[in-house]
């Protein structure tokens, strides 16, 4: 649900959403893919500072419940460097 409000602009709504599921988040990994969402929110609204704080958070879940070589982990060292890219 708040994959489809980004992609339909609806940026606030999705923040919210993200949140609300950030409360009731069961385990490490809905929480680390919660921050990664709301990473790539800020990202797509130019608040890169806030993008990058978010992708640390999950990546910090990510480091503490994985493997340090788990593929899983890519996606979001790739979208801190892009975001340190723009």
């Amino acid at each position: 649900m708040g994959q489809l409000m980004l992609q339909v602009g609806h940026f606030n709504q999705a923040e919210e959403l993200y949140n609300e599921l950030l409360k009731g988040a069961s385990d490490d990994r809905e929480r680390a893919h919660i921050y990664h969402q709301l990473g790539y929110l800020k990202d797509d609204q130019g608040e890169y500072k806030d993008a990058v704080e978010f992708y640390k958070r999950s990546l910090e879940i990510e480091r503490e419940t994985l493997p340090e070589d788990d593929f899983s982990l890519a996606p979001t060292y790739s979208n801190i460097g892009g975001v340190y890219k723009n």
